[in-house]
């Protein structure tokens, strides 16, 4: 661990302040857009946008980098978030905030992706498997802290649109200081749908709905928020327990993943999830009743404790098919299902809930997380338990790029070999 540390410190400290800005602006865009009385549909659109350019910019990134380089493309897309959050501010218009959420998605893509490549570089096949660790922990501290950092100002002011933009700024500065030599870069081309959805059914359908899930619970808490009336405290207390959640849940059902039928405890954690995020619903059909904040946050905290391993979870169930050459470039497919999930799911959230009102943002979730659940059900009885994992499962999440995925998987079939022997 102490090793990971001085080989990565530098790293690690700049994803932790790149989350931090990323988690701000995140939450204080669907309060900001309230103030600025955008509808509801207006900012799922803005929301959106964000996946779109996240999708985009895991497609053409790598070959900027093969191009001109790692350090040139993280320090231009670096530059280039920090004017996007300050932006904001400057031109409060919906149609403005949707743009600059395309660039500011396509550009945080592309710092992942240079970050990750350098992190796997600096690592062993010793250590790869703590730096991941310590990656995924530090990304998850900068997004919970973020929330912290809302309540520092007024957001209807251009302070807590400076403040994410200085955090990213000073971010770059300690990685691009160090001494660690920039990797040569490869990519993995992804398995072709096909062959992909040939492989596991369950994991492509799966890793569209968990898209539509990740996105709603990342683009569109802080626009439920407003629309319930909770105070700016409120919502970044809701949001932070989501990815609270995220990270506490992930080991203990990750435990569980290795050693019983995986589609058991997909199907299990569905219906958990479908029936935990209906409770809102539920009291918001009942006369003079609403739910009590910290039942709210509760909801929260497992909404986003189920979703999180979930991810990780069909990762493990899809490899669980493939040979071992395949899972890298099956990963690449998955987390592109993923993203086309995403891309809907502000949208579709932000229809239901101008439709029936801020309840809608729960119901949309919980009716993903029931299909899911019919669907696993479903599958289990077309095909047969995998006979031996591939992979052990292994913590990851939806913000990370396609090479911190791939260097898990190395180290996932590494365990899994061993539990073999």
């Amino acid at each position: 661990m102490f090793l990971v540390l001085r080989n990565s410190w530098a790293l690690l400290i700049g994803i932790m302040l790149l989350m931090l800005g990323n988690g701000m602006q995140g939450t204080l865009l669907g309060i900001r857009g309230s103030i600025e009385q955008f509808t509801t549909l207006q900012m799922s659109i803005v929301m959106s946008c964000y996946f779109v350019g996240f999708l985009f910019g895991s497609r053409m990134a790598p070959e900027m980098i093969r191009r001109v380089g790692h350090v040139r493309v993280f320090a231009a897309l670096g530059s280039m978030i920090s004017a996007v959050l300050v932006m904001y501010a400057v031109a409060p218009n919906w149609i403005a905030w949707a743009l600059m959420r395309v660039l500011i998605g396509f550009s945080f893509s592309g710092v992942y992706i240079t970050a990750e490549s350098w992190l796997n570089n600096a690592s062993t096949n010793e250590t790869r498997g703590q730096a991941l660790s310590l990656y995924l922990i530090m990304q998850m501290i900068g997004i919970i802290s973020a929330q912290v950092l809302l309540n520092t100002g007024d957001p209807s002011g251009y302070i807590l649109f400076v403040i994410p933009s200085i955090l990213v700024s000073l971010a770059f500065t300690p990685i691009l200081l160090s001494v660690t030599q920039a990797p040569a870069f490869e990519s993995t081309k992804p398995l072709s749908f096909r062959k992909l959805f040939k492989a596991s059914p369950l994991g492509c359908v799966g890793m569209f709905l968990l898209g539509g899930v990740f996105s709603a619970q990342f683009g569109m808490a802080s626009v439920w928020g407003t629309q319930a009336g909770l105070s700016v405290r409120d919502i970044s207390i809701f949001v932070a327990f989501i990815y609270v959640g995220g990270l506490v849940l992930q080991y203990p059902i990750g435990w569980v993943s290795d050693r019983m039928d995986r589609r058991k405890v997909i199907l299990w954690l569905s219906v958990a999830g479908a029936v935990f995020l209906m409770i809102p619903v539920i009291y918001g059909l009942l006369p003079f009743a609403s739910t009590p904040f910290v039942l709210l946050v509760l909801v929260g905290a497992v909404g986003g404790g189920i979703s999180n391993p979930l991810y990780s979870l069909l990762l493990a169930y899809v490899n669980d098919y493939l040979d071992n050459s395949d899972m890298a470039a099956a990963s690449a497919g998955l987390m592109f299902i993923n993203g086309l999930g995403a891309i809907g799911g502000p949208i579709l959230t932000g229809y239901i809930m101008a439709a029936m009102g801020p309840d809608g943002f729960f119901l949309f979730m919980a009716v993903l997380f029931a299909a899911l659940a019919a669907y696993t059900a479903w599958r289990m009885q077309r095909r047969q338990r995998a006979p031996a994992p591939h992979a052990s499962f292994t913590p990851m999440s939806p913000n990370l790029s396609v090479i911190a995925v791939e260097a898990a998987l190395e180290k996932s079939e590494g365990a899994a070999r061993r539990n073999e022997d």
